[in-house]
């Protein structure tokens, strides 16, 4: 009977343990896994809890935080002596900087301190850059963040930051806030592109109400940039908030000899460089591609184990960036050669004796890329400054892009033309239905915008139209389309074969050295008293070529 009752006691005992070790197990899971949770939520949040205000470590209510990075004495190493090319630019913010030193001087007069300025330009012309100098000169407080940092999975977190991060501000003021890329949440509210996303209507709604609010933010500036000021919501725009829009255009041509100044700093240059001639021949270029092209040239001096930066090397940088690498190794037969040569040749010989067009600057047939070969022309700076070109430049551009393929058909015979061309033609077209159907160039169909070219979409490319026009109406656009090439073809055609013997000496001088500058090129036209093409439909008729 004992050993039945021991064995009954061991039994319930037993029992009773497992119910104490599955009540333990109850309590310490959901310990473990809050544990668990919250040693991610500090390692995700480590090092940016409070927005680099508070300890090294984060915790997990960390989320609703601005991650602004702040500067009580910023020390960006930037000064506006270090920005060039957008004087216009820097003149504004210049006005911005010494109303935060001189105050009285702005309100002695009843001026009051602009709430905030918007940088809008192109990539890479210098924004960012910009606000850095605008933080070094100014000596006040500065935050600095992006806007993406602002949008989170969790709805409300966005605009948390936003509060966060101006009630930051408001304690430091005067001070600057630097929202890079704001196109991330301010975009058009209700615009239906993007999905529609609530959490980015939150975080807008809230950076609408911080900067000019019911309270308002007395003594914060806010600098902002961005690419893309068409997508912005007019909220946002408006005086108030941003009182300035600021416009960071392409620099010109003296604009283009202070930034390569600048960038040309503490690299050794021969005094073979003259950068006036670099400025001239990188029309377009912003100050990020001139520091590429000093930095790329730079580069290819060290590979060839040179001492110095010769212009030789300014001038193969400046061919990589635009064309590509040489293709060095690219096997080509003396026949391809010859028919690149001649090709090149047809398109310099066109563009020399065109009026009003680009003058020659470089004849290649070393493979670059997927072109094997290329013929470099100096853009006006005129026309791109003032974007005004002429019905006879569009005209010129398309004979001077039809010139390859001429001097193919002229040298080699029809049979044997290539596929070379190909680029060529499909510029050609664009810009003869770009000349009837957008710029009103057509007698026929007259002045009216038959294309609308697309609207923008949220990533900056164009977005299918649908057509407005009838069927009568779109034949008679091809009918046009086509006369303007043919036309374009013509006159080509007559100008090459009126001076075939320039196409041969340059195509004999590429074949042998492979590369032609433009005053070699221009002294074989003036050598050859080539005749220049008049304006006007009259083939043959010509006047003599004069260099530019």
């Amino acid at each position: 009977m004992w050993v039945g009752r021991a064995e009954l006691g061991l039994g319930l005992g037993g029992q009773h343990g497992g119910n104490y070790v599955a009540l333990l197990g109850n309590i310490l899971f959901p310990l473990i896994a809050f544990g668990g949770l919250f040693f991610l939520f500090r390692r995700a949040q480590g090092g940016q809890g409070g927005g680099g205000m508070g300890g090294p470590m984060g915790g997990p209510m960390d989320f609703g935080r601005s991650k602004s990075k702040f500067q009580e004495v910023p020390e960006t190493g930037v000064t506006f002596a270090d920005v060039a090319g957008c004087d216009g630019a820097k003149l504004e913010l210049v006005e911005v900087v010494d109303f935060l030193k001189n105050p009285d001087k702005y309100t002695a007069l009843g001026a009051k301190i602009p709430k905030g300025a918007l940088l809008v330009g192109p990539p890479g012309t210098g924004k960012t850059l910009l606000a850095k100098a605008v933080a070094g000169e100014a000596g006040t407080p500065f935050f600095s963040c992006a806007a993406s940092e602002f949008v989170e999975l969790f709805v409300g977190v966005g605009a948390s930051r936003v509060r966060d991060l101006f009630e930051k501000a408001k304690a430091k003021a005067p001070c600057i806030i630097f929202i890079d890329e704001i196109d991330a949440v301010g975009r058009q509210r209700g615009s239906g592109l993007g999905g529609g996303n609530d959490e980015r209507e939150q975080t807008i709604n809230q950076l609408l109400t911080e900067m000019d609010g019911f309270e308002g933010n007395t003594g914060v500036i806010v600098l902002a940039a961005t690419n893309r000021p068409d997508v912005l919501d007019q909220a946002l725009l408006r005086p108030g908030r941003f009182d300035r829009q600021v416009t960071v255009d392409r620099p010109d041509v003296q604009g283009r000899v202070a930034i390569l100044k600048v960038h040309g700093r503490g690299k050794v240059l021969s005094k073979d460089v003259d950068l006036e001639k670099v400025a001239r021949r990188t029309p377009g270029f912003t100050g990020a591609d001139l520091q590429n092209l000093m930095n790329e040239a730079a580069i290819l001096a060290a590979r060839r184990g040179l001492q110095e930066i010769s212009k030789d090397e300014i001038a193969d940088a400046l061919e990589r960036i635009i064309a590509g690498p040489e293709k060095k190794g690219a096997v080509m037969s003396d026949k391809k050669k010859k028919l690149v040569a001649y090709h090149e040749a047809g398109h310099a010989l066109v563009g020399a004796l065109m009026p009003d067009y680009d003058p020659v600057t470089k004849i290649s047939i070393v493979p670059r890329g997927a072109a094997g070969g290329l013929t470099f022309f100096a853009p006006s700076e005129e026309r791109l400054e003032s974007g005004l070109y002429s019905r006879t430049y569009f005209e010129n551009q398309m004979a001077v892009a039809l010139g390859g393929r001429i001097a193919e058909e002229l040298i080699f015979g029809e049979d044997d033309i290539t596929t070379g061309a190909s680029g060529d033609f499909q510029q050609v077209t664009r810009t003869a239905r770009l000349m009837v159907t957008q710029l009103g160039f057509s007698k026929v169909l007259g002045q009216v915008a038959w294309s609308s070219g697309g609207g923008n979409a949220f990533l900056g490319q164009s977005m299918a139209q649908p057509a407005d026009f009838s069927s009568q109406t779109a034949d008679e656009i091809d009918q046009e389309v086509k006369a303007l090439v043919e036309r374009a073809y013509r006159r080509a055609k007559d100008l090459i074969q009126s001076n075939i013997d320039i196409l041969h000496k340059t195509a004999a001088v590429l074949l042998e050295k492979e590369n032609i500058d433009g005053d070699e090129f221009q002294q074989i036209v003036l050598e050859s008293q080539a005749q220049q093409y008049l304006k006007g439909d009259a083939p043959g008729v010509t006047i003599p070529y004069q260099a530019a």
